[in-house]
């Protein structure tokens, strides 16, 4: 894609996939690169210094893990993370909105019908 234009669509389209509270491995994401490319089993690591991204891999003979794809400038990968982080906050977001929702008593409502006594 040449520098100079702008996309129509957003660059990256992320779905977190599963939210894991504890581990080290908080989520797992699929991103959709403009629409043309995807990348899936992208894991959201904690580490000692917070959240980052750790890519699709797989183990050398050396035992050495290599990422099987990735972002190729300082630039991008910064874009990239940022949006993959920022999906999974939101994620977050959403998932103790529903929580609270659901934790929230609804208002009793009055019972209209009648009670009938013991026979």
């Amino acid at each position: 894609m040449p520098k100079n234009t702008t996309p129509a669509v957003p660059k990256y389209d992320v779905k977190i996939q599963s939210i894991r509270p504890e581990g080290s491995c908080k989520a797992t994401a699929s991103v959709n690169v403009y629409g043309d490319f995807a990348v899936r089993g992208i894991k959201i690591m904690e580490g000692s210094k917070g959240l980052f991204i750790s890519m699709p891999s797989y183990k050398a003979g050396n035992g050495e893990y290599k990422d099987i794809c990735f972002p190729c400038t300082k630039e991008a990968k910064a874009e990239f993370d940022k949006a993959v982080i920022g999906a999974y906050q939101q994620a977050l977001i959403q998932g103790q909105t529903a929580a609270q929702k659901q934790e929230s008593p609804e208002p009793q409502q009055a019972q209209s019908q009648p009670v009938m006594g013991g026979m």
